[in-house]
């Protein structure tokens, strides 16, 4: 449709052209029609388009005034290279869109690899997730979330990487790996949390000592290359590589004998425990610190328990949710959005969410966003 429409743009301004006075002269218009088809068609059309134009160019100059003119001549050639030009910037825009393609390719094997989709249902639970990622091009980013089977219930984990995008991919990696394998190994959650930590903590251990041995190369090479050497400030230490990357993250515990859910919360937003009468703020009055800072102090890890009953819905999310800002930096309100869709079951709760929050920032989060559902079945 599109293309007969160039192609009809192309015969109109050749028959004006043609019935119109000695003085004007549309025939230059005919750059239009291969520029407009550049915009969606491929690199074929576009130079079909531009050698009919080119034709059709030539015919208004045989028909008006001699070919060999000086005035007829100009316009040929500076429509033969305009033509050039624009084929030549649809091909580099076509294979720009499959190297784009292949990288979306990509990051989605990586998400369906590191971020497994939570099963709908998993023993007497319903689940639901949405992941919507900062980068602009990437699906997975640095926030978090995983379900292990045990012999008794159902883990949960869903974390928050310190940074977004693909720059904390690697420590989402870590903390997956580590949970997946351990997650069925530890009968007490503060057993888990602290072998998390511990995974976390070394991790960030081997970067800071690699980061060491790399600045003492540096320094090295400077001073045998008579190099003025940076400030002490520009060179990043130890305490900065290792004490600025952490994880937060929320431990659940969910028995299928409907006991008590247990919790334990390192440094992550509060869950919202969603109720027919009401929403209850599962704030712990204790704390851990994120994962990885366990080795600045001792930890003791406390666990949280509450009911998880028949209907009742639980809505894990990450800070990206709650520190979303619209055009007047306000808050994205979510106690208060989530109150209405309280009902809702997980998945149709999820997309009321998702497009409440997009809708509030104007399409675009400064940080990445997880929410997940929780709902015991009857």
């Amino acid at each position: 449709m599109l293309t007969a429409l160039t192609l009809a743009l192309i015969v109109l301004i050749t028959v004006v052209d043609i019935l119109s006075p000695p003085d004007v002269h549309l025939g230059p218009l005919l750059i239009v029609a291969p520029a407009l088809t550049a915009s969606f068609a491929g690199p074929r059309a576009t130079a079909a388009v531009a050698a009919l134009a080119f034709a059709a160019l030539s015919v208004i100059g045989a028909i008006r005034e001699n070919l060999t003119s000086t005035n007829i001549e100009t316009q040929l050639c500076a429509q033969l290279v305009v033509s050039v030009l624009i084929v030549g910037l649809r091909v580099l825009r076509e294979r720009h869109e499959r190297e784009l393609a292949r990288v979306r390719s990509v990051s989605e094997a990586a998400q369906r690899v590191l971020l497994r989709p939570l099963p709908e249902r998993i023993g007497p639970l319903h689940l639901a997730s949405v992941y919507l990622a900062a980068e602009a091009e990437a699906q997975v980013g640095g926030d978090l979330y995983a379900a292990a089977r045990t012999t008794t219930g159902t883990r949960l984990l869903v974390g928050d990487v310190r940074g977004k995008g693909l720059s904390s991919l690697g420590d989402a990696a870590l903390l997956l790996g580590a949970f997946r394998a351990a997650a069925h190994l530890h009968a007490e959650l503060p057993d888990l949390a602290a072998y998390l930590d511990g995974s976390v903590s070394w991790d960030l251990a081997q970067l800071a000592e690699q980061s060491r041995w790399d600045r003492q190369h540096r320094q090295h090479r400077q001073a045998l290359s008579a190099l003025p050497r940076p400030a002490p400030e520009e060179l990043p230490t130890e305490s900065g590589e290792s004490g600025e990357s952490f994880i937060t993250a929320v431990l659940l515990d969910i028995p299928d004998d409907g006991s008590p859910v247990r919790l334990i919360d390192c440094g992550h937003p509060p869950p919202l425990l969603l109720l027919p009468d009401g929403i209850t703020t599962l704030a712990a009055p204790h704390p851990a610190p994120p994962l990885g800072l366990g080795e600045l102090a001792p930890v003791r890890y406390e666990t949280e328990t509450f009911r998880l009953r028949p209907g009742d819905r639980l809505l894990i999310y990450t800070d990206g949710v709650i520190e979303a800002r619209d055009a007047q930096r306000r808050f994205y309100p979510l106690t208060e959005r989530v109150t209405a869709w309280r009902a809702e079951r997980p998945a149709a709760l999820l997309q009321h969410l998702r497009r409440d929050l997009l809708a509030h920032v104007g399409g675009r989060l400064d940080d990445d966003a997880a929410m997940v559902v929780v709902e015991r079945l009857p």
